[in-house]
């Protein structure tokens, strides 16, 4: 059983980064795997609009290994729940075969969910509630979410119907019953790293990434979304991308509003996903961090930091 201090390396950062290249770059000189701890990227056929860039894996010709990325389709209603337990699986069959994980992503959130193991339990689908539910409007059905769970994690469950009725089973289910049978939680000792940009040029980076994948079909990807049956109101869920590009062809905004709110709402997210982090270190957790794409500190800080757990 290997003995080392650290048995996961997080890399974590706001949209546009570069995280994920920077830990493909660190996976290939390792001979590691990579678990991403992104939201949207579970989902299949939603690639530009995500940044799932997974020509990305491949670094000089050598295919690094990934997981947790295009493992359910679009119409699946994924959860934290779900990702924290196929976290700890793929985590504890990576150690089993000897290999030291990276973790890369932006959410927060599931981040969170794996790093401090979060107590859930499965909650079963409520016929009863379900069926009532049919009559109720939004806002009635968010008063009552909000009633049980006034401190909401995630505002999307605010928004999508689907999501507002499952986190009200979810939040009523977990008032209502012991939660004293969990699945059992890993021991991880993470050695977390950040990645950080002058916010000038992260907006700049945003922009250009933006473009950029407007160019390579971003808004084809949401119109075969779509056509192929997946509802507006799930393209608003599954974020800004989707749901502005949504609004453009449904022709309720032009192309200019569109790409001009857009590229403003993102600029937003990646504050807020800063302002995550920075709550995350005055809670205690430990990140360090790098400058932009400087994989030369990243690789020496991750050796330097084992090595000195390995002494």
């Amino acid at each position: 059983m290997d003995n080392r201090f650290y048995n996961l390396i997080v890399i974590l950062g706001p949209t546009a980064s570069g995280k994920t290249r920077l830990a493909a770059m660190l996976a290939r000189d390792m001979k590691s795997e990579i678990l991403s701890a992104d939201s949207r990227q579970v989902y299949r056929g939603l690639d530009l609009g995500t940044g799932k860039d997974l020509d990305e894996f491949t670094v000089d010709g050598i295919s690094v290994s990934y997981h947790l990325i295009d493992i359910v389709n679009p119409h699946y209603e994924f959860n934290v729940f779900e990702y924290q337990q196929r976290f700890y699986e793929c985590y504890s069959l990576l150690l089993r075969k000897g290999i030291l994980p990276i973790m890369v992503g932006g959410t927060g959130l599931y981040i969170e969910a794996a790093l401090k193991g979060y107590r859930m339990i499965e909650v079963p689908e409520n016929e009863e509630f379900r069926k009532k539910a049919e009559t109720l409007h939004m806002q009635e059905l968010r008063s009552r979410l909000l009633a049980v769970n006034p401190d909401v994690h995630n505002t999307t469950d605010l928004v999508d119907r689907s999501r507002l009725i499952r986190a009200i089973e979810i939040a009523e289910y977990s008032r209502d019953h012991s939660t004293s049978r969990h699945m059992k939680h890993p021991d991880i000792r993470p050695l977390i790293i950040g990645v950080r940009w002058d916010r000038s040029v992260l907006r700049r980076r945003i922009t250009e990434r933006l473009h950029k994948r407007l160019d390579a079909g971003m808004v084809d990807e949401v119109k075969c979304l779509h056509d192929s049956g997946t509802s507006w109101e799930k393209l608003s869920f599954f974020g800004l991308e989707y749901r502005y590009i949504s609004f453009y062809l449904k022709g309720d905004i032009t192309y200019d509003e569109m790409l001009r709110t857009l590229n403003t709402r993102i600029h937003q997210f990646a504050k807020r996903q800063e302002t995550w982090f920075r709550r995350m270190e005055r809670q205690g957790i430990i990140i360090h961090w790098i400058g932009g794409d400087d994989y030369g500190g990243l690789k020496a800080l991750v050796e330097s930091m084992i090595n000195a757990d390995d002494a």
